[in-house]
């Protein structure tokens, strides 16, 4: 137990909820009585992604808070419980991304500054094998590599390049073309420059790119890559990984179970494939889609369209002549915007749209076989806007009722 203020990230569901109580974004919470970690008191994690493995990033939502009182820290994490919290600011993927970074990177040591690990001119190389070892290289076209466990590679010239492969290592690259790569464990690498890209492969570790083309690729456990630059791409493939991508033309892909992929940039793609994985476009022309069971796609861009293939999956298109497609069993379709369609073309599928938009429903006997198929415009013979329809065996359009689910 002890009497501090710590910076942490917390995990909510979709009403800001954990475990039943109701947070708010700029409110302070306070816990009376016994404070213990993972028993009593308000939990949050130190390290941004740690919040995955309570908190999946599909479908749910983050933030950085600040605990203070009395404290109790979880012996197998970085998860804190504390008697008191305040919700600083909620937070997305990319945000927890470059705070795992900036976690990771200021817990290595800095490198002796008459050490030869440091490289400061033109062309210069560096390289620390050590425990806990860093690298930096700050010239034109320079390198720097680590190791060791807990080390650190810093590359910010020009072309430069940093690479950390041990434990907790962290590898940032923030010149032109650079690129930072961390394979260890609970490792973090950014790149910040133009062409940049940045990979993580070790468990729990994050990838950043923030440059134009720049590339975050995530594999590990519980990964996250998110870059925002122009024509950015993002992938993680890790379970409960999220991937984020908000620049032009970039793309995101998330293929781990209960994976989350978001593109909000101009003309951006977003892919979802994994188990209750979450797909969102919201830019013009995007795309979302999500082929896990239980997946959601998302696409509130001009045009843009938003594909769900798993059963119990949803689709939503809500832009101007977007369109929604639902093809896995009991799917949902919805098309909200202007002159959009939706499609539910699965078993027990339904779909629902706002005025002038088309519904596409079919209706598959007990072998799966479609014997009836159907379209509406909403708004046209009687069709409501807003609300759920199924086609029957008789090829009608009747409102979808819960009890269908049954």
């Amino acid at each position: 137990m002890a009497d501090e203020t710590i910076t942490s990230y917390k995990g909510f569901d979709q009403d800001l909820k954990c475990r039943g109580f109701q947070y708010a974004v700029g409110e302070t919470f306070e816990h009376e009585g016994e404070t213990r970690a993972c028993h009593r008191g308000f939990h949050a994690c130190e390290h941004p992604l740690n919040v995955f493995g309570y908190y999946a990033p599909a479908g749910n939502r983050f933030a950085v808070v600040e605990q203070f009182g009395t404290l109790s820290r979880h012996d197998e994490d970085t998860k804190v419980a504390s008697s008191k919290i305040t919700i600083k600011a909620e937070i997305g993927i990319p945000g927890l991304v470059k705070a795992a970074v900036e976690y990771v990177t200021k817990r290595c040591h800095p490198v002796d500054p008459a050490s030869p690990q440091l490289a400061t001119g033109d062309y210069g190389a560096a390289s620390s094998t050590g425990y806990q070892g860093a690298a930096s290289s700050t010239g034109y076209q320079g390198a720097a590599s680590s190791t060791g466990n807990r080390g650190a590679a810093s590359s910010t010239g020009n072309r430069g390049a940093a690479s950390s492969t041990g434990y907790q290592g962290a590898a940032s690259s923030t010149g032109y073309q650079g690129a930072a790569s961390s394979t260890g464990y609970r490792g973090a690498a950014s790149s910040t420059g133009d062409y940049g890209a940045a990979s993580s492969t070790g468990d729990q570790g994050a990838a950043s790119s923030t440059g134009y083309q720049g590339a975050a690729s995530s594999t590990g456990y519980q990964g996250a890559a998110s870059s925002t630059g122009y024509r950015g791409a993002a992938s993680s493939t890790g379970y409960q990984g999220a991937a984020s991508s908000t620049g032009d033309y970039g793309a995101a892909s998330s293929t781990g179970n209960q994976g989350a992929a978001s593109s909000t940039g101009y003309r951006g793609a977003a892919s979802s494939t994994g188990d209750y994985g979450a797909a969102s476009s919201t830019g013009d022309y995007g795309a979302a889609s999500s082929t896990g069971d239980q997946g959601a796609a998302s696409s509130t861009g001009y045009q843009g369209a938003a594909s769900s293939t798993g059963d119990y999956g949803a689709a939503s298109s809500t832009g101007y002549q977007g369109a929604a497609s639902s093809t896995g069993y009991q799917g949902a379709a919805s098309s909200t915007g202007v002159a959009g369609a939706a499609m539910a073309s699965g078993s027990g599928g339904r779909a629902k749209g706002a005025n002038g938009n088309a519904l596409f429903l079919v209706y598959r006997d007990d072998d799966g076989a479609i014997t009836k198929a159907g379209a509406a415009i909403v708004g046209v013979d009687g069709i409501r806007p807003d609300v759920w329809y199924a086609l029957d065996a008789s090829g009608a359009f009747v409102e979808y009722e819960a009890e269908n689910d049954e």
